[in-house]
């Protein structure tokens, strides 16, 4: 008897397995191939004199003021930070968030600082939130709203209209290339962490640079495409394929793109080779690259502003234009980048994300079917038993073991994302707590072949019939089923292991 368990759970475990492997899409992303030359790990911008003659960060004392910025529909207000005393007219600067909710108190406060001490005027709105989701926003809407402020603040007293430029930062560097397209009146343009590719293959390329430097198992990767590339349950989310290339091959402006190497989100290679490729589609070679080594996704260290990147964006600002194209081009700490940012594969009708939720949704509803007709049952008054002695254990056992790999899945999904997103390893969560999420569904898996054996067993000896009643019948089918379910969705998500 146990020998049959063991071998028939074995071989429901591969099938569950080939099932989770062949159910689709795959994930092998293509290896990056093309490189990129630094030419100096010297960050400076243009030659010696070009520093020399740019105000160098905190030669001036700031002065700060809130302003408010009129919106079609509504109003922001935006904190602008002045060099006091600066002579003549100064260039300026609109910061454009990231994903969030972007307020001026909280976000670019060092850039815009550094800045504004070296003779820069800055502004940083907050950001428009009312037409701002998680499911719904448009990136031309955004950068609409945000022109609002670069006209604000080309008008202002001391500012030089014509030295107005863009500064966008991850997510906004989605919005800024819209908003510099065919426009003179945005004289240039800041690129930091760039995503560009579209949202959806930005997302993918992420979570896989995430949860590789987190050291997961190579079956865990396969979920990637199948939950990155799915429709979201409930719609929306259009803006995931968002393409900001034409935007970007319309970018007449001199254009600094700026990436940390310690950065594993963001493209890094591939984003400066497409940027300067989309720039030569508009004939372009005002460019400038630099790599900054170690630095996060703001261009930080340990929350610092790396010092030499403000001391570098200033002289680029302040030197245009003749900074805007000199040597070198491309400088800094070498950056890597594993694979392409690409495309990815959709799931299969099924596995789209309504489809998924209404399964399991209905499977955890087929699951507490039995424990909510017993609990009737027993407020009725009745107290025969549904099931048979034999029976009711192992369906006890694969109803929870079903439900707690789940949940065991979903509780480790969490732990790890959240270890990927703040760059923390440890061997012992990420490997022994996939190992226990298998183990539960390797243990519900054992259950339910008991279970079938059981109710077999009884049929062919001719013994109590598994269900007792109609609504012992509704309780084994509702387990059975809703289990089974579980289990195939912990199957396509790699919950049990494949030969290949």
């Amino acid at each position: 008897m146990r020998y049959r368990i063991a071998l028939s759970s074995a071989l429901v475990v591969l099938l569950l397995g080939l099932v989770g492997s062949v159910s689709g899409p795959g994930w092998d992303p293509t290896p990056m191939t093309r490189t990129i030359e630094v030419e100096t790990s010297d960050t400076a911008v243009g030659p010696p004199s070009a520093a020399a003659d740019a105000d160098a960060v905190g030669t001036y004392e700031v002065v700060e003021s809130v302003v408010t910025v009129p919106l079609a529909g509504a109003e922001v207000e935006a904190r602008i930070m002045e060099p006091l005393d600066a002579p003549g007219e100064r260039p300026g600067v609109v910061f454009v968030h990231g994903a969030g909710t972007g307020r001026y108190d909280r976000a670019f406060v060092a850039q815009a600082e550094a800045l504004a001490s070296a003779g820069v005027v800055t502004m940083v709105p907050n950001k428009r939130l009312d037409t701002y989701s998680t499911r719904d926003r448009s990136y031309v809407t955004m950068a609409n709203d945000y022109l609002r402020s670069v006209e604000l603040l080309r008008d202002l007293p001391g500012v030089d209209p014509a030295r107005v430029g863009v500064y966008g930062e991850s997510e906004g560097a989605w919005v800024v290339p819209v908003m510099a397209a065919d426009n003179d009146a945005v004289a240039f343009v800041v690129l930091v962490a760039a995503p560009v590719v579209p949202p959806r293959q930005q997302a993918a390329f992420a979570v896989d640079s995430y949860l590789r430097a987190t050291g997961v198992p190579e079956d865990l990767l396969r979920a990637i495409p199948r939950m990155v590339g799915m429709d979201f349950p409930g719609g929306g989310f259009a803006y995931a394929e968002f393409d900001v290339q034409p935007f970007q091959q319309r970018m007449r402006q001199p254009v600094l793109l700026v990436y940390g190497t310690g950065d594993a989100a963001m493209p890094t290679v591939q984003g400066a080779l497409q940027v300067i490729d989309d720039l030569q589609v508009a004939r372009n070679d005002d460019w400038t690259v630099r790599y900054y080594a170690g630095a996060d996704h703001g261009i930080k260290v340990d929350r610092r502003l790396v010092p030499a990147f403000a001391r570098d964006l200033a002289t680029w600002i302040q030197g245009l234009p003749a900074t805007a194209g000199a040597a070198p081009r491309i400088a800094g700490d070498e950056p890597y980048q594993r694979y392409v940012a690409e495309p990815v594969d959709r799931p299969r009708w099924y596995a789209e994300g309504d489809l998924l939720v209404a399964g399991v949704v209905g499977a955890l509803l087929a699951v507490v079917l039995g424990p909510v007709l017993w609990a009737v049952r027993r407020l009725r008054g009745t107290r025969e038993r549904m099931l048979a002695d034999g029976v009711r254990a192992p369906l006890v056992m694969v109803s929870a073991g079903a439900v707690t790999t789940l949940v065991a899945l979903a509780a480790y999904l969490l732990v790890v994302a959240n270890m990927a997103q703040n760059y923390r390893t440890n061997a012992w969560v990420v490997q022994g707590g996939w190992l226990g999420v298998r183990m539960a569904g390797v243990a519900t898996v054992v259950a339910g072949v008991v279970l079938v054996f059981r109710v077999l067993d009884g049929r062919r000896r001719g013994a109590v019939p598994a269900a007792r009643t109609a609504a012992g019948e509704w309780a084994l089918a509702g387990a059975v089923g809703g289990s089974t379910m579980l289990l195939l969705l912990g199957a396509y998500f790699g919950v049990f292991p494949t030969l290949g």
